[in-house]
């Protein structure tokens, strides 16, 4: 590109490939964490205002139905304009979302800025997803097992230490999650696209499931346990405070925050630890601890228990993180790259169905029918019956095909001109779940110049 005296302008620096893929982690990270910051904050409100534990559930439940609404009408469409102008305008308006929350007087203000939030979430999920695996698939599929589960638990344990021991705790934690939306923002200004445009933008914003059929019966398979999973989390971060006052004594803010992090950190972990093993076993993991993790901790609810009930939330966080993880692991690597955001957009469809719309329910039962101890049993024992479910989902045969061909995945966007190699290690290695026998062999995709990397 030259001016009109003939000089030449150098074309805007871009950030390199890791630095792009570390921008996007943290951009799901801190969604998830506004999404959970609320959660020791609802008690506050609740004294300050006035309402019932079903309004409670009610503010969390809008979030999850504006993140479904979402990925429903959006979820493909990075696929179509690429991923930069999507993951900037879901920040834009997370950061109008915060800035409602820190200005909130009263439940009318915290469901718009719920619902605000689940609109960005849910159409930045897709393309943040893509967008790391555009960048190093077997990285970038990991890294959308672990950004949720890390991002939860870093918003609900912050949050909490924010509201208990830093001043102004219900503004604070809103104002520090503006400053880093910002940066975010202008990160994403500075970011190369990693997926070229195709036509039928418009035409991919009506209500479709857009699901690869090559991955339609392994999402069948895995879908109890993603919606056990989330559904656990839904209760923790909605009325997980309200339970913990049952069997702690101490700061409720911060031991509210405590729980929903033991939860989400320790799934965050163990997608790390598990990251080598195969689909199918760290499903079957999955779904076993989270049955003995949540019957731990409605023993621990029953004897009053608090070192028991940590003691099971752990546990239940290695089911939430197996969980997740093998699900995502089974499912993605068989979408062609096309296919990649509309697949990652239905998955968490699936998982903000479990993750919001059960805690109505819950919300319903806490007012009417018995209590906080009543609801957490009930939610306990559908979450083990869906776990179950899954578990025995896992010895079933079934076949599904890895496409043939996968791309050679580039730090840069397509047509700059850079190498690379992507080893199509553990996320491609599609067992149990997807086919009958030994996994199928996945070649080494190796370029020139990368053959040592």
């Amino acid at each position: 590109m030259t001016t009109t005296e003939g000089r030449a302008i150098p074309p805007p620096r871009r950030l390199g490939h890791w630095p792009a893929f570390g921008l996007q982690a943290s951009v799901m990270v801190f969604f998830l964490a506004g999404a959970s910051a609320p959660t020791p904050l609802y008690a506050m409100y609740q004294q300050e205002w006035h309402f019932s534990p079903i309004t409670t559930t009610v503010i969390f439940g809008v979030y999850a139905v504006a993140v479904l609404l979402a990925l429903l009408v959006v979820g493909s469409l990075s696929d179509h304009v690429g991923r930069r102008p999507v993951i900037f305008g879901s920040i834009v308006a997370q950061a109008a979302a915060v800035v409602v929350f820190a200005g909130a007087d009263g439940v009318p203000a915290l469901l718009c800025a719920r619902i605000l939030q689940g609109l960005a979430t849910g159409t930045v999920v897709g393309a943040v997803g893509a967008g790391m695996i555009d960048i190093r698939r077997s990285a970038g599929t990991l890294a959308n097992a672990v950004t949720p589960a890390a991002g939860t638990a870093v918003g609900a344990l912050g949050s909490g230490l924010l509201v208990t021991y830093a001043p102004q705790p219900t503004h604070l934690v809103y104002h520090i999650l503006l400053g880093i939306y910002v940066l975010q923002a202008v990160g994403v200004v500075l970011m190369a696209e990693t997926a070229a445009r195709a036509p039928g933008a418009l035409r991919s914003l009506r209500v479709s499931w857009t699901l690869p059929p090559q991955a339609r019966g392994p999402l069948l398979r895995v879908a109890p346990v993603i919606l056990a999973v989330w559904a656990l989390a839904g209760f923790y971060g909605s009325l997980g405070p309200a339970l913990v006052r049952r069997v702690v004594t101490g700061e409720g803010a911060l031991l509210g925050g405590l729980a929903l992090f033991t939860l989400t950190a320790g799934g965050a972990l163990t997608v790390l630890v598990l990251r080598s093993a195969a689909p199918r076993t760290t499903l079957r993991t999955g779904t076993v601890a989270l049955v003995a993790g949540v019957t731990l901790t409605l023993l621990a609810v029953a004897v009053g228990s608090a070192g028991l009930f940590f003691t099971g939330t752990a546990v239940a966080g290695v089911g939430f993180g197996a969980g997740f993880q093998g699900g995502v692991r089974t499912v993605v690597p068989l979408a062609e790259p096309h296919q990649r955001s509309g697949l990652l957009s239905v998955m968490y469809l699936i998982s903000y169905l479990g993750f919001g719309l059960p805690t109505v329910v819950a919300g319903v039962i806490v007012v009417y029918g018995g209590g906080v101890v009543r609801a957490a049993y009930e939610y306990g024992i559908a979450v083990t019956l869906l776990a179950l479910l899954a578990l025995i989902s896992t010895f079933g045969p079934s076949r599904a095909t890895i496409p043939a061909a996968p791309e050679p995945v580039s730090g840069r966007a397509p047509g700059t001109g850079d190498t690379g190699v992507d080893v199509c290690a553990d996320a491609c290695h599609v067992d149990g779940l997807s086919g009958h026998g030994p996994p199928p062999k996945v070649s080494t995709l190796a370029h020139k110049g990368d053959e040592h990397r």
